[in-house]
């Protein structure tokens, strides 16, 4: 069966109903863009109508879908023409147009996700707010095919499903998938960051963090947790004196959430349970701590500098590491106004994190990464670079 055309279809519409042959052109061509009405989804038109139209198409919102959903009638997307003249459809544009846009947009985003349509999270992948072609393209593949899956009347494990087309390899991708593609884009996004400096000590990672860092051990961390569990719940402060240990415990508690500090002891909780019993899930903590979200974004690239510097188990100096980085951060577009002093705070904040671990060892003169700490750089490099892109104001 060939597809609608829309040239025919709008002169039809125009013999058959003239009043309404102009609204609907405007609404098919902010659809389509341009594209056959064949390649439109039902992500496409909820969008459409719950988002571009009322913020972005000037008229009579009301009229314009339900002039959409008579030339779609025509055309035989019979399912699509119903969301244009559905209750949900005039709920939301009345409450833009009473509300406000925000109040419009969470209404919007809440019909939207009832859909069963939009592609949630998986464990590989959460979806950006600003995404690249790579990731649009997954993302309306995925949409299309839980789409599919509801019309068929399957029963639908969305993330089961997204995650399957996800990494299902494809012959239109040339056997790759849309997963890989998606991780590769974001890996180059990534690598092509601000200032030649950065991009530099970067551009070899590219292809080094395509693939997932195994799971390693972390004994220091699992000692202090397995002792805080088998000390019928609790750890005495005393028994942690110096000074790595006391940093180990104060991540425990304070970044990791994984003791909780009762007078003069530290009880184990429920998520240092979780981690005990999971060498994945401990490891993974570890390797999101390395580069905490939530600072600055100057911090934040600043220990990402160290990472990459020390991630091959080169021996350099506490100088050395606080010049290079600044180097590196200055490049990309950071005017600090004290020299070195801005990266000292935060690279030697990630070097007593490193040792406290035992994923480095060092002192005043010299600092160098083990085998396992080489491991969770890369493992922290790789989920920072892979995470989604977000707007700037979000949470």
């Amino acid at each position: 069966m060939s597809a609608p055309d829309v040239t025919a279809l709008l002169a039809e519409l125009e013999r058959s109903e003239p009043d309404l042959a102009d609204e609907a052109r405007t609404a098919v061509e902010w659809l389509t863009g341009g594209e056959p009405l064949e390649t439109v989804t039902q992500l496409d038109v909820c969008e459409f109508l719950w988002y571009t139209l009322p913020l972005k198409v000037g008229g009579d919102h009301e009229r314009l879908a339900r002039s959409l959903g008579r030339l779609l009638q025509l055309g035989g997307m019979q399912r699509y023409a119903a969301l244009c003249e559905s209750p949900t459809t005039t709920q939301i544009l009345r409450t833009y147009a009473r509300d406000g846009e925000d109040t419009g947009t969470a209404a919007y985003q809440e019909a939207l996700e009832a859909t069963g349509v939009l592609p949630p999270d998986v464990p590989d992948l959460q979806w950006s707010m600003i995404m690249g072609p790579e990731e649009l393209g997954a993302h309306i593949a995925c949409s299309a095919a839980l789409e599919l899956a509801i019309i068929s009347g399957d029963e639908v494990d969305r993330v089961a499903l997204t995650r399957r087309w996800l990494t299902q390899p494809r012959a239109d991708l040339g056997g790759d998938n849309w997963l890989h593609r998606v991780h590769g884009e974001r890996l180059n996004r990534w690598v092509l960051g601000r200032g030649p400096a950065r991009r530099e000590l970067a551009q070899p990672f590219e292809v080094r963090l395509h693939a997932p860092v195994k799971a390693q051990p972390i004994p220091a961390l699992r000692r202090l947790l397995s002792l805080a569990a088998t000390s019928e719940g609790s750890l005495p402060l005393r028994l942690a004196p110096s000074p790595a240990a006391l940093r180990l415990r104060e991540m425990a508690e304070r970044e990791l959430g994984a003791l909780s500090r009762d007078g003069a002891t530290l009880t184990i909780t429920a998520e240092g349970r979780r981690l005990l019993d999971s060498p994945d899930a401990l490891w993974d903590a570890v390797a999101r701590l390395l580069l905490a979200r939530g600072e600055h974004e100057f911090e934040v690239s600043a220990r990402e500098a160290a990472l990459m510097l020390l991630a091959d188990g080169v021996l350099m100096s506490p100088t050395q590491l606080r010049e290079r980085v600044a180097e590196v951060v200055g490049g990309e577009g950071w005017h600090p106004t004290t020299g070195l002093d801005d990266v000292t705070g935060p690279v030697a904040d990630l070097v007593g994190q490193l040792t406290a671990l035992e994923l480095a060892f060092g002192d005043e003169l010299a600092i160098r990464m083990t085998r396992v700490g080489q491991l969770a750089s890369l493992a922290a490099l790789r989920a920072h670079a892979l995470r989604p892109r977000k707007y700037v104001n979000s949470t």
